[in-house]
C-alpha cells in the first residue's frame, strides 16, 4: 500500500476514536502516505499527528450540487491515486465518493444494504456489541493488520502547547497547577446537556474545597450557557480566594489548544460529547453525564478511573445521538441526576494524592 485514505466526516468524538485505526495502518505500512478526511473545522486537531501525512476537510453540509457535486469531489480524490480507501462512515454519499475515488481496494461496513455497491471489502460493524474504537478497528480486518493500540493518541504543535502553558502560568503561576477540574458544559444535542445549575454547583464545591476549575465553551450557544454557569458559580462561592480559582476559557481556545489543555487537567467533567474523548485520549480521568444515551452503545470513555453516570430509567436510551428535546417531555435522565450523585466521583479524582 503506497497511498491510503481514511474517511470519517462524522462528529469530533468519532474522528478522535478513528485514530487507533490510523495508528495501526501506520504501524503496518510505515512508508505509506496516509490522508485523513474529516468534516470541516476538525482538520487542525489532527495536523500534527505523526501517523497522518495530510488532513483534508469535507464540508458535507454545503456540498449541495447533488451527484455532479459528488463527482467533482471524487475527481479531486481520484487525482490522489489512492490504493486503499477506508470508510468509517456508512452514508450513501460517502459510499459513492469511495466508489468514484478510483481506489482499487475500498473497505467499509456491510450495512446498510447499499454498501455492497461501493466497497470491495465489507465488515460487520457489530453494533452495539463492542466499543466504537473496536468497531472501527474491524475495518482493518480484511488487511490482517497488527493493531497498534485501542487508545487514541493526540499530538500538538509546539506553539499550541506553549500557548496553553502560557495561559496556565499567567492564571495559576504553574503550567501544571494540580487539583484542576476541567468542565465542558455543551453538547451538540440539547437533550444531552446537564443543566447550568448543576455544573455551577459542582464547580462551586470544587472551588470551596480548594480546587481550581477551568470552564470550556465555544460558539454562540455554548457561550450563553457558559455565561449562565459562570454567573451561578459566583453566586455559590463564599470567598475571593475560591473565585480566583475559576478560569473561564470560553471562546479563548482553538480546537488543538483545547485538546492540549486536556492533558493539563487533574480530572474532567462533561456531557456525552466530543471534548470527553479529547480528555480521555489525554489520559485524564473523566466523569461523564449520560442522559438520553447509554454506555452500552459503545461511545463511552473506558479508562480504569473513568466514571460514567446515568440513571436507570426505562426510556433510556431514547436514541443513538440524543434529541433537541426529551421525546417524553420530562427529561428525567438529566433533571433527576443530582449533583450529590456526581460530586463524590469528581471529588475523588480531583483531590487524589
Amino acid at each position: 500500500m503506497k497511498k491510503i485514505a481514511v474517511w470519517n466526516t462524522a462528529f469530533l468524538g468519532d474522528a478522535v476514536l478513528t485514530l487507533p485505526l490510523i495508528q495501526s495502518l501506520r504501524l503496518n505500512y510505515p512508508d505509506a502516505v496516509i490522508h485523513y478526511h474529516v468534516r470541516t473545522g476538525l482538520g487542525s486537531l489532527f495536523a500534527a499527528h505523526p501517523a497522518i501525512n495530510e488532513v483534508f476537510e469535507f464540508h458535507k453540509f454545503t456540498l449541495d450540487k447533488g451527484i455532479s457535486g459528488l463527482r467533482a469531489y471524487a475527481r479531486v480524490l481520484e487525482k490522489q491515486k489512492y490504493d486503499l480507501f477506508i470508510s468509517a462512515h456508512s452514508s450513501m454519499r460517502t459510499g459513492l465518493i469511495a466508489r468514484l475515488s478510483g481506489a482499487g481496494r475500498r473497505i467499509g461496513y456491510d450495512s446498510p444494504w447499499h454498501s455492497r455497491l461501493w466497497y470491495t471489502d465489507r465488515v460487520d460493524r457489530m453494533f452495539p456489541k463492542i466499543h466504537e474504537i473496536n468497531r472501527l478497528l474491524q475495518l482493518a480486518g480484511p488487511l490482517n493488520l497488527k493493531v497498534f493500540s485501542n487508545r487514541p493518541e493526540m499530538y500538538f504543535a509546539a506553539e499550541t502547547v506553549e500557548r496553553v502553558e502560557t495561559l496556565l502560568l499567567k492564571k495559576f503561576g504553574s503550567a501544571r497547577p494540580g487539583n484542576l477540574l476541567g468542565m465542558h458544559i455543551g453538547a451538540h444535542w440539547p437533550s444531552k446537556r446537564w443543566s447550568p445549575e448543576n455544573f455551577a454547583e459542582i464547580a462551586a464545591r470544587a472551588l470551596d474545597a480548594g480546587g481550581k476549575v477551568a470552564l470550556f465553551a465555544a460558539g454562540k450557544e455554548e457561550s450563553e450557557i457558559s455565561a449562565r454557569v459562570s454567573g451561578l458559580i459566583g453566586q455559590n462561592l463564599s470567598g475571593s480566594e475560591a473565585r480566583a480559582g475559576l478560569f473561564d476559557l470560553t471562546n479563548m481556545l482553538s480546537l488543538p489548544e483545547l485538546g492540549a489543555f486536556m492533558g493539563r487537567l487533574t480530572t474532567f467533567l462533561g456531557n456525552d460529547s466530543g471534548p470527553m474523548h479529547l480528555a480521555s485520549a489525554a489520559g485524564t480521568p473523566v466523569t461523564i453525564i449520560f442522559g438520553p444515551t447509554v454506555e452500552s452503545l459503545g461511545f463511552a470513555p473506558f479508562g480504569a478511573d473513568d466514571s460514567i453516570l446515568g440513571l436507570d430509567l426505562p426510556c433510556r436510551p431514547c436514541g443513538l445521538h440524543g434529541h433537541k428535546s426529551c421525546p417524553l417531555a420530562h427529561h428525567r435522565c438529566m433533571k433527576d441526576l443530582h449533583p450529590d450523585l456526581v460530586w463524590p466521583h469528581v471529588r475523588e479524582k480531583l483531590f487524589r494524592q
